[in-house]
């Protein structure tokens, strides 16, 4: 069985990490199964992704005990950390929303992953660690990268230099998170977020992500007349004629 599963239905595209036994820790084999799973949720039919996980804890980020196992670790955790950031630059470049759901712990590189989503639903049971300090290492697969532009440079810079360990309420606090519920609301939140925009405006919804994701490395002028050029192929579309008439009907 892979270690992450994936599925699509109903237009909502499912990737779950099921490693629990390993707190979904990534080690090659599980960054390759990663990679085939967004490539496999990347179809134009469809319209929300879903990011989950089994057992009691997100993903604890890499697997030291794989690389510390291999002939050559340093070659080993290139390798890895390469397979990821690339499978998660993928998910993130995505025209297409995502919404994950954590819970228990995300440390490490289960940050990356769990920042390629766009809306994050957080149980009030769940702890955020960058982690690495505590095994003299440093941050990968776009940690360094996703976490500033989520809660900002010093903040990312708390996280990253004092091993500091986030509650729910902080990580809302703080922007790392979008919502908190209950520990057995999880999933049924997830549920309701891909399932009402796969229902919706998935093309408008998939645009507005690219633009605002594309945004950190775009010019403004190059963004406006991305914008400007997105909004004009939208409007002669099925998706914004229906909706328009609706709200001119109201």
């Amino acid at each position: 069985m892979p270690a992450i599963t994936h599925d699509v239905v109903d237009g909502v595209g499912r990737i779950v990490l099921a490693r629990p036994e390993q707190s979904n820790s990534f080690d090659l084999p599980t960054a390759r199964d990663m990679a085939q799973a967004v490539s496999a949720v990347s179809s134009d039919d469809v319209r929300a992704i879903a990011l989950t996980a089994e057992g009691k804890r997100f993903s604890a980020g890499g697997d030291v005990t794989s690389f510390l196992a291999s002939d050559d670790p340093a070659a080993y955790l290139l390798e890895l950390a390469t397979v990821l950031e690339g499978a998660l630059r993928d998910l993130a470049a995505l025209a297409t929303p995502v919404v994950a759901g954590v819970r228990g712990a995300v440390a490490g590189a289960g940050l990356a992953v769990m920042l390629s989503a766009d809306v994050i639903v957080a149980s009030r049971a769940t702890k955020f660690v960058m982690a690495y300090p505590g095994i003299g290492l440093t941050p990968d697969c776009g940690v360094s990268y996703l976490l500033p532009r989520a809660v900002g440079q010093q903040r990312a810079l708390d996280l990253a230099l004092t091993g500091r360990v986030l509650s729910a309420d902080e990580a809302l606090d703080w922007g790392l998170v979008t919502t908190v519920v209950d520990d057995d609301a999880v999933e049924a939140r997830v549920d309701e977020i891909a399932t009402g925009w796969a229902a919706s405006a998935p093309h408008a919804l998939g645009q507005a992500r690219r633009l605002i994701r594309s945004s950190w490395d775009t010019p403004g002028p190059q963004q406006g007349a991305d914008e400007s050029a997105t909004i004009a192929a939208a409007v002669t579309g099925d998706e914004a004629r229906r909706l328009v008439e609706e709200f001119t009907r109201r």
